[in-house]
């Protein structure tokens, strides 16, 4: 079952499931990051939740005059999500050699709260070619606190459309890396 973040965040606690947020640095359609991530959300092995983060594209620009009792409802949204999971995946593209806009939006609503701050984090990524956000990001996420797992996942799914982006992730060897990685994740949580 994929979960998807709505507007309540109480199902994200749980005393013996792992609560995994997901999200994906893309607002494209047909994202292959965005499907990354939900089909990490498919393939996520007993014990563990992954929950997808769907609020991206609705986040207001940060701005810190509005934090504290002028946070926006979206903004806290994120805040709360964040607090309440075990631990965050984060699924980028790269624009530019850089990481876009809206995740860096997103992270920006984050820096001064205490949601970061010992979070597990990990990375994965649907492009080989991705090297310079993955640097950047990494960096921003380390520069915040996050805890980084040194594992990830790569599936490359580049150039794919949508209809072989589905096939390639159902793919034995591919439902099997994201199990293995969601594992190695979760112990990596659980060990902290």
């Amino acid at each position: 079952m994929v979960g998807f973040c709505g507007r309540d965040s109480s199902e994200l606690a749980s005393p013996t499931v792992l609560n995994i947020l997901a999200i994906s640095g893309s607002l494209r359609a047909a994202s292959t990051n965005s499907a990354l991530v939900a089909a990490l959300a498919r393939n996520a092995p007993a014990g563990c939740r992954v929950t997808v983060y769907d609020g991206l594209g609705r986040l207001p620009i940060f701005n810190p005059d509005d934090e504290g009792e002028r946070t926006p409802r979206e903004a806290a949204f994120l805040i709360d999500a964040v607090t309440g999971a075990d631990g965050v995946i984060v699924s980028c593209p790269e624009y530019a050699h850089g990481v876009p806009g809206g995740l860096k939006n997103a992270l920006d609503w984050l820096v001064s709260r205490d949601a970061a701050v010992a979070k597990p984090a990990m990375l994965t990524h649907a492009s080989p070619r991705s090297l310079f956000a993955r640097s950047a990001l990494a960096e921003i996420m380390r520069t915040m606190s996050f805890a980084m797992y040194e594992g990830g996942l790569e599936i490359a799914l580049l150039g794919k459309k949508p209809a072989e982006v589905e096939v390639i992730l159902d793919e034995p060897g591919n439902v099997l890396a994201m199990r293995d990685a969601l594992q190695g994740f979760a112990d990596f949580i659980r060990g902290r």
